[in-house]
């Protein structure tokens, strides 16, 4: 099935050293396959990872460091974790907006997940 050979793939991977920017792709392909097979806190967890080892080697305006922040966002939404999206959201697009512009497809993605993560929080007010 296709999470043992994703699995199997990433400790291949890991055998072999290659670079960090590959096991990051190789992981989040990997989180995507414990998504669609509803794995989502395990799925998170590992898109938590890939956006912190981004950060690191990449930097936080790098775009793959922002795709990697909306996808991480994307599974605090699926676990209607809302409080956290805002928080990472806060950081994210201001930098996303000077990055990658107003107009840019992943920067409205990412205001729109900021938007309603800020209309369903518990006790969202006007001041949010």
């Amino acid at each position: 099935d296709a999470l043992s050979v994703q699995e199997a793939n990433l400790s291949m991977m890991r055998r072999l050293h290659v670079p960090e920017g590959v096991l990051l792709d190789v992981q989040s392909n990997l989180a995507t396959t414990y998504a669609s097979l509803g794995r989502h806190e395990r799925a998170l967890q590992i898109k938590r990872d890939v956006y912190s080892g981004r950060l690191k080697l990449l930097g936080e305006e790098h775009e793959s460091t922002l795709r990697a922040a909306n996808n991480y966002a994307s599974s605090l939404k699926d676990l209607s974790r809302f409080e956290e999206v805002k928080s990472l959201s806060r950081k994210v697009v201001p930098v996303a907006r000077r990055i990658l512009g107003d107009s840019n497809d992943a920067t409205l993605r990412m205001r729109s997940m900021y938007a309603e993560a800020l209309c369903r929080a518990d006790g969202a007010t006007l001041d949010d």
